[in-house]
Formats: structure tokens, sequence, C-alpha cells
């Protein structure tokens, strides 16, 4: 996947690695795009090897043998012995054949509990007991993250803009005076606008932007007299870019801002121009249980403007939720009412079976009605949250469902017989005792010294240029923090769910490190579910 750092940890120098290790180390795993609390161990066909037909699984196999190397790497490179936990396969009864694909992170964590042990074994300082958590999960444990409309800074730039990695294509106003250049520059870490704004709502990125230039032009002399006759004018990214010229002493701090003032106002320009509010209500009504089929037949013969993808996107989020009506005919006629091409069932069905929806009942199909669906009793594939602080912008109700199960996890609720442990932790370790109260829950403190991440680290104050205070209390002191949860999701992590990584890293006091065989934003998903083979 390209953006992709190589990820380097300062461990290496204490704990003893020699320079071949460390070089196989940092080439077994890569981090995601400079995010520290992030890694994918590069294995972007996971879910096409994985999720196959019963008679072919040597390539998933071999993948996941790939990927338990790695994983088991990460943790020795970190010095790091963890709790492995996984989600165990459900059957639906006793005459239920388990599947390959059900028992992936069950394979896995065998896997990489097998390397871990090859380390704790022969490795010097490798810790000899538990000192973090691993829970290993698989996509199907949320299908409607990599799909749904994300509502953030950060996701709605990869979601939108054609970014390649993290990699954005800025025009530029020409010094000779010429047309306008393009110039590539990169959303990440050194820029602590992005650092700020990249997790909030694209409604609160846009304000916060506007404030910053608002205080940048009112407390600098020379923005004042330059613009100062506009009236109250709001100024365009173009004004930004000659102030750029006429003020250079300011160049770096306006530079970051005209940037990110340019992608706010295409973002924006790309949700009125797609309709994309009135579509991401439907979304989240739909996943909360508030819409249903009809709701969808209503969206689809109405809206006929509605780009093929998105309508596709939104078929995936239903045959997620309803995976009944994609059965046999019903989903051939829901795709030809959204008038998309058949090819596109493909992704659809693959959708509904990486949920385990079997293709029973097929010839129970009837002839596809409008109203097929009115009396039915609507589903909700998510819970409201009450008085959480999402709810403060519209659509961002929406939340990943790792976020449930690592507050679970942190608070020992994690059930044993859903999410069993390879080293049967003992009762007094954090996050496993079943009788610890939720607000007493003791926090483990890790003996091993954290440097704060380079990204972290807190920038002097800029008028309108640097991160408010967010980024002043970027910086958490890791060292005051329990231990690790680490998370790994088999078949590509999105962005929201990275998100929540850096959120319950605050709110536990642990860091919480996201995993997964690739980094997927939604186009990469639907194509990757168009290529999985089909179950038989």
């Amino acid at each position: 996947m390209k953006g992709i750092c190589f990820l380097q940890f300062p461990y290496f120098k204490r704990t003893g690695f020699s320079y071949q290790e460390r070089f196989k180390c940092i080439n077994s795993y890569r981090c995601i795009e400079r995010d520290s609390q992030g890694f994918i161990t590069g294995n972007e066909r996971a879910l096409e090897e994985l999720f196959v037909d019963e008679e072919d699984t040597r390539k998933g196999h071999a993948c996941l043998n790939v990927m338990a190397s790695r994983i088991a790497t990460v943790f020795a490179s970190l010095r790091e012995f963890p709790f492995v936990r996984y989600r165990a396969a459900k059957s639906l009864d006793v005459t239920t054949m388990t599947t390959f694909r059900d028992l992936i992170p069950t394979k896995l964590a065998a896997r990489v509990w097998d390397c871990l042990i090859q380390y704790k074994q022969k490795t010097e300082h490798f810790p000899q007991t538990e000192t973090c958590e691993l829970l290993i999960l698989d996509r199907s444990i949320d299908q409607i993250a990599p799909i749904i409309h994300e509502w953030t800074y950060d996701a709605m730039c990869h979601d939108h803009l054609n970014m390649e990695g993290n990699k954005y294509v800025h025009e530029v106003l020409s010094k000779a005076g010429g047309p306008p250049e393009k110039k590539d520059v990169l959303l990440e870490g050194h820029d602590p606008v992005w650092l700020e704004l990249r997790h909030a709502h694209i409604a609160d990125a846009s304000e916060r932007l506007h404030k910053k230039m608002t205080n940048f032009v009112s407390k600098n002399k020379a923005a004042k007299i330059q613009y100062g006759s506009r009236d109250g004018g709001e100024l365009s990214t173009r004004d930004l870019q000659q102030m750029v010229q006429a003020l250079p002493q300011y160049s770096e701090q306006i530079d970051k801002l005209s940037l990110h003032v340019e992608i706010a106002e295409k973002i924006n320009r790309i949700i009125t121009e797609l309709g994309l509010r009135e579509l991401g209500q439907l979304e989240q009504d739909l996943v909360f249980g508030d819409a249903g089929m009809t709701d969808v037949i209503k969206f689809l013969t109405t809206k006929e403007d509605a780009t093929r993808e998105n309508k596709l996107r939104l078929l995936m989020i239903l045959a997620a939720i309803y995976p009944e009506k994609f059965e046999g005919e019903k989903g051939q006629n829901i795709v030809k009412l959204a008038r998309l091409p058949q090819d596109d069932m493909n992704a659809v069905n693959n959708m509904r079976l990486l949920g385990g929806a079997s293709e029973t009942n097929k010839s129970s199909t009837s002839a596809f009605s409008l109203k097929f669906d009115i009396h039915e009793k609507k589903c909700a594939a998510r819970k409201d949250r009450t008085g959480a602080e999402e709810t403060t912008w519209q659509l961002s109700r929406f939340y990943p469902m790792i976020e449930e199960l690592i507050d679970k996890l942190n608070k020992g609720e994690l059930s044993k017989d859903e999410y069993p442990c390879m080293n049967d932790p003992s009762p007094t370790f954090h996050g496993t005792s079943q009788s610890t109260p939720m607000h007493q829950a003791p926090a483990p403190h890790s003996m091993r010294s954290r440097r704060t991440s380079t990204w972290a680290r807190p920038r002097n104050s800029d008028e309108g240029y640097s991160s408010d205070s967010v980024l002043r209390h970027a910086s958490s002191d890791f060292k005051k923090m329990g231990q690790r949860i680490f998370v790994f999701i088999v078949g590509g992590a999105t962005r929201s769910e990275l998100r929540v990584c850096h959120k319950l890293t605050s709110k536990l006091q642990r860091e919480v490190i996201l995993g997964s065989s690739s980094l997927d934003d939604p186009p990469q998903f639907i194509t990757a579910k168009a290529e999985t083979a089909d179950s038989k």
C-alpha cells in the first residue's frame, strides 16, 4: 500500500537487537502513514485469500502464516508479551459445520501464539510474563465501518479527494504570474493543523479554519493592512495564496492554512454536489434501525442522479443489515432498481456472505414489489450511545464496533466464551477479572519507559497557525499509562477505527494500538469485496 512508512522504534538500542535483527523487524511490518498508533502487515489481498471456497484454502493458510510472523515481530521489537484473545467461531447449532472463514481469528491467534513462544524461549530479554493485551478480530466483526460515509476531516479527505496514500496535490499561484502550479503535500504529523483537525467533524474543521484565518488577519498588522479594506468579507483560497506572496514572513503559517482551507472548501462542495447529507442520514438511520427497506427503495427511485459508487455503498450497508433481502432474485431486483450493473451484485453478495449469511430459501423468492418490506420490523446494527460527545454534530452517530469491544476489554467485560484467551490470564490481571467493578478497575502500569513520539510533541504557538489546546495536550505521558491494548483486524482496518484508538488512548489512559492486514478507504474495500471469491 502506498503512503506507508517503515515503523522504527527507539527500543532496539536498549534491547540488544543486532543490526540484522533490526532490519528484519522493520521490514516485517509497516506503520500506518506515520501514525504512531497503527501498523499493517502488508497483506492487502487478505480478503480475497482468506474468505475463499473451502476446497482451496492454501493461499489462506499461507497468508495467515505470514501475518502471524509479522504480528509477532511487532511484539518482539517492542519487548511486549501479550495475552492473546480472539473472536471465537460462531455456530448456529451443533449441526452447522464450521468453515475456514469462521476460524480465521482462531487460526491466526494460534499461529501468533506459537511465534511468541519461540521468541520467549530463544530471545534474550524477552518478557517471561504477560505485559499487554492483544485482541484478534476479522472484518466480519463490523462490515459497515469500511463503507459508510464517515464525516471526519481525515476520512473525507481519503474518501473523496483521490489521494495517493497521504499525498494531496495542491494548486498554488505561480510566482511568475502564470497559470497555477501543482504541488504535492503530505497530510501527516509534521503538519500541526492536520494533527488538530484530522479527527474533527468536517463542519467543526471548517469552523476552526475560518476562526484561524480571522484571528491571523486580526492579529497581524501587515495582514490587516493588506486586506483591511475587505469590509469583513471572507478570504478565498486565492486571497490566501496572494497573501503568501505579499507577506513572505508569514508564508509558512499561511501556506498551511491555505492548504486546509482549500481542502475543506473542496470537500464541502463535494458534499453538496453529491447530496451526501441526505445519503449520510439514510445510512446512519439504517444502521441505528430508524430506516428500513422502504426508505432505501424511496431513495433509489427519487435520487436517480446518485453516483454508482454511492448507491452501491448503500446497498452493501443494506446487505450487511438485511442479508436475507439479497437472497436469490430479491437481490437481483434490488440491484436493477438501483440501475447498477450486475457486476456490482458480486460486491453486495460478498458483503452479505462476510457476515456468514446462508443462501437458503432461494426458491422462496417472489416477484419484486416496492411494498414487500413495509410491514417488516426494522433492524438495528448499532445502539445509540447516551450522552456521547460525538452527537454534537449532525451525522456523527455512527461508531465502529471495536470502540465497544475495547471498552469492554478494558473493563474486564469481554465474554470468555466469545473471546477466549490462548494463555488463560490470571484473575488478577486487569481486563480479565469478572468480579472487578467497572468503576474500580485497576490500572496496570508498564515497567518499560516510553518516549513520546515525534508527532505528539507540542509546538510553539503561532497566530492562527499552530493547533490549539488539542495539540498542546497531544503529548500524552506514556510512562503514566497502563499496559497497552493491541487490536488486530484481519481483512483491512478503517480510518474511523484508527481514530477510535487515539480517542480511547486518552479516555482509558492505556495506549491502544491498531494493527491490520491493510488500511482501506471505501473504494479499496469495495474493490476487494468485488474480487473476493464467492462462498459455495
